[in-house]
């Protein structure tokens, strides 16, 4: 895309290769949400979408609409899988926090205005001849000004409490796709970015990783140490599987969604990743004892077009189970 000159020309750029990106129309609504990300990159709207997108997910349209956005027209292909009742309320929750925004500030600018004319009136009575009754009008008017100037100083408090609450919605939103102990995205994330599937990075696969024995590393040096573990396993998951959506998928189990790459090449990805965990040489902290080596096992499959996330998750798993029974520390793909 050619670069506008001029101040905004980089603002209004970036703004178009988003709506590329995303797949979304050259929209007022669609343009609009784009500036609102765009515009504040360090802003919680902007971290929230950075945190959907990672890994070369497409924003669905239930994530544009909780996010405060809105997907206008038809044929926009942003995705429309039904949402659950608690994802309904955090979207109702944005949408009426934004119109209360919005119906505050338009307030507020419309009383500072009249509070504005007020003044230049009450002024203008100073330079009038004596008149009866004039004395009583700019005192009415003086204690107009007054509340006036209240009201302004309350509506601009509700303004301010209504964008705090609008970013603490933002950030709640995306803590609550986030596994706390490892800082990794989690199920539900990971459920999400597999219905929000972008066609352009196909092919896509999918990858089940489970740390072998680890009840016993909880059972031999107690609970802190097995959760650094995860931690641990999760950095490593995190780095060599570098441009990927990496998921805590519950207990010691992580899940991998892998696009642009063949099954073969997502098998390499996540054996890189079993080599460079059982490398490690992991100790408790505390005592400075070694733990022994650690490995994982995994279970490997390409998604296949008809495959919703329940078969490729079980196809994945059996693999999983096949690595395991073979002797655990390996690959299975299929």
């Amino acid at each position: 895309m050619a670069r506008r000159d001029g101040p905004g020309g980089d603002l209004f750029d970036r703004i178009g290769l988003f709506l590329a990106e995303q797949r979304l129309s050259a929209d007022p609504e669609h343009y609009r949400f784009a500036h609102a990300i765009l515009s504040d990159p360090d802003g919680p709207i902007a971290r929230a979408v950075a945190h959907l997108v990672d890994g070369g997910v497409r924003l669905s349209r239930k994530d544009i609409e909780r996010l405060g956005g809105r997907v206008a027209g038809v044929g926009n292909p942003v995705d429309a899988q039904p949402r659950s009742p608690e994802q309904d309320i955090a979207a109702d929750a944005c949408g009426q926090v934004d119109g209360f925004a919005d119906i505050v500030r338009s307030m507020y600018d419309e009383t500072r205005e009249f509070g504005r004319d007020l003044a230049q009136s009450a002024a203008a009575f100073e330079h009038l001849p004596r008149i009866a009754g004039l004395d009583e009008i700019a005192r009415i008017a003086g204690t107009m000004i007054t509340r006036v100037h209240d009201a302004e100083a309350r509506l601009e408090q509700a303004t301010q409490e209504a964008d705090a609450l609008r970013e603490k919605l933002a950030e709640a939103r995306v803590d609550a796709r986030l596994d706390l102990l490892t800082g990794l995205h989690n199920r539900r994330a990971f459920e999400e970015a597999f219905e929000a599937r972008d066609p352009a990075f196909a092919p896509w696969c999918l990858a089940l990783c489970d740390i072998d024995r680890f009840k016993r590393i909880n059972d031999d040096h107690g609970h802190p140490v097995g959760d650094r573990v995860l931690a641990a396993v999760a950095g490593a998951l995190v780095g060599t599987c570098q441009g990927h959506f990496v998921a805590r998928h519950g207990g010691e189990e992580f899940a991998i969604l892998l696009g642009s790459v063949t099954l073969a090449q997502a098998a390499g990805i996540v054996e890189d990743s079993r080599a460079a965990i059982a490398a490690k040489r992991f100790r408790d902290r505390d005592t400075e004892a070694l733990l022994g080596q650690i490995t994982i096992s995994a279970g490997v499959t390409a998604i296949h077009a008809a495959d919703t996330i329940e078969t490729a998750l079980e196809r994945a798993d059996r693999l999983l189970y096949t690595a395991k029974a073979a002797g655990r520390n390996q690959v299975a793909s299929a």
